[in-house]
């Protein structure tokens, strides 16, 4: 199995002052990582640095949402401490909003962090992805464009077009640079603020997610996983038979998180 080292370069999180992003920050530190660590507000990106290993953790406050921002960020990031190896697209917003109290701005400046953010932060780390030819890149993704909630129509409408933007970067680059690696991971109901009170705890969703995103294999590229299992993809009908008359059925793969 193919995995990302502290050798490789630098892990980059987004929204990584709070839960999952900082569980996530945390744990890469914890297994020898350089982790970037970007996030709106520099005292909570500073509570993140004083859990992590010392000098493991490094802050850049930045709003997702401003693209040039972004670009401004990892290209002082590469430029200070190296390439980034791992992209982590984890921040987010989640207005909890009635439609009827939507304004149009209000519902966009949710898309712009959503799926603006993860587009600008991607934007920026493919460059250098391509020229070494191998990179990881893991998108926190939910269901929620599958099933929304009430009063959630920004936050699943943006976050369903960000596991399209997925796929179209599969698309895109798949067959031309399979060392880079692309995929959807949803960590499951959390116990943090965008959560659920009795949710998972983030720090062990982190090592599920960790392992997941330090698996550079090709064969990974495109897949989706939920918490510590692939989700597979509907099959068609022609599958569906020849699965009934062989017998062979695909199972998932689970993750095994590193002790």
């Amino acid at each position: 199995m193919t995995r990302l080292t502290p050798q490789d370069g630098i892990a980059l999180v987004t929204g990584a002052g709070s839960g999952l992003g900082r569980a996530l920050a945390l744990e890469l530190a914890r297994q020898g990582f350089t982790v970037a660590a970007v996030g709106r507000r520099r005292s909570a990106l500073e509570e993140t640095q004083e859990q992590a290993p010392q000098g493991r953790v490094l802050i850049w406050p930045l709003d997702v949402a401003d693209p040039a921002a972004v670009t401004r960020c990892v290209a002082g990031i590469t430029t200070d401490h190296g390439p980034v190896a791992l992209l982590v697209n984890n921040a987010a917003v989640y207005p909890r909003r009635d439609i009827l109290d939507e304004t149009a701005e209000s519902f966009l400046h949710s898309v712009a962090v959503n799926l603006g953010g993860t587009v600008a932060c991607t934007r920026a780390v493919l460059d250098g992805m391509v020229a070494r030819g191998r990179g990881r890149i893991l998108n926190v993704a939910t269901f929620a464009d599958l099933q929304p909630l009430p009063a959630s129509a920004a936050y699943s409408v943006s976050k369903g077009a960000a596991r399209i933007f997925t796929r179209a970067l599969v698309a895109d680059l798949g067959d031309r640079f399979p060392g880079i690696v692309i995929g959807d991971w949803m960590p499951g109901m959390l116990r943090t603020d965008m959560g659920i009170p009795d949710g998972l705890p983030p720090e062990l969703s982190a090592r599920w997610g960790v392992d997941l995103a330090l698996r550079c294999d090709p064969d990974l590229n495109g897949a989706v996983f939920e918490r510590d299992t692939e989700v597979l993809p509907p099959l068609g009908l022609k599958s569906r038979i020849k699965q009934a008359l062989t017998g062979q059925r695909r199972r998932p793969r689970r993750l095994a998180p590193q002790a």
